[in-house]
């Protein structure tokens, strides 16, 4: 049994045999993260791994079906932490993942430098806007703009955070892209593959996967562009096999 609070409610992760706690008028994961849960490289056997601004844990859950390694996830909200400690105790996956309540930026004195094979981060995509101009949900004002947590601020608190030749990924938007490249570099996270998404064929991209590894050498892959909706307005195979698995 799960205790659910107010408007929450409990979905299935898709392809996965897990469960999620979410609420549309606190937090609902999107697209995005799942695509970046399936993008990022990770040690199948073995590992630590660590999420950063995780919402609901919905990347440490689904990065559980992919690898053995220890998981950890770090979310500032109080009520977002809890909804991802209740998904993670009704799933029995206790023993593999553990959620910090915290702020990312203090995470490398709190966890340890240097100590994660893996860092994934969803990060907050806008800049702040002006306080009149702020969604009035403090809940999803916080988890889309940078009021608590800069580009700079999970960029930096990666590279601490992860070994040396250790892999770091983020999804983000394409017009973030130089911005996103000049702060990798800036604390020595070399860009080494790219992934645009785009919502259909002959639109824009709106979506950015980018991992980096630290200390690596020059040599970046631009992968194959997914796309996400055919002219039928349905999901197009690439992402019906990553949202459910190969029929």
């Amino acid at each position: 049994m799960v205790n659910l609070k107010e408007d929450e409610r409990l979905d299935c992760l898709l392809a996965e045999n897990l469960r999620i706690i979410q609420s549309p008028s606190v937090f609902a994961f999107s697209l995005d993260a799942v695509l970046l849960a399936k993008f990022v490289y990770v040690p199948i056997q073995k590992g630590n791994l660590i999420d950063l601004c995780s919402g609901n844990g919905v990347i440490p859950l689904f990065l559980s079906t992919r690898t053995k390694g220890t998981l950890t996830g770090v979310e500032i909200q109080e009520r977002l932490h809890d909804m991802a400690q209740r998904s993670i105790s009704y799933n029995g996956l206790e023993e593999q993942i553990t959620m910090v309540h915290g702020d990312i930026k203090e995470m490398p004195k709190m966890l340890g430098y240097g100590k994660y094979d893996v860092v994934t981060c969803n990060p907050p995509y806008f800049p702040t806007p002006m306080k009149r101009e702020r969604n009035e949900n403090e809940h999803l004002a916080i988890a889309r703009h940078e009021i608590l947590c800069t580009l700079d601020d999970a960029v930096r608190v990666s590279s601490q955070l992860v070994k040396q030749g250790g892999k770091v990924a983020f999804v983000h938007r394409p017009g973030r892209l130089i911005d996103i490249i000049e702060t990798m570099r800036k604390y020595r996270i070399e860009p080494k593959r790219i992934q645009f998404v785009y919502p259909k064929a002959g639109k824009d991209a709106n979506t950015l996967l980018i991992e980096g590894i630290k200390d690596g050498k020059p040599d970046l892959k631009i992968l194959e562009p997914l796309v996400v909706y055919n002219e039928n307005d349905e999901y197009t195979e690439a992402v019906k096999e990553i949202l459910y698995g190969r029929g």
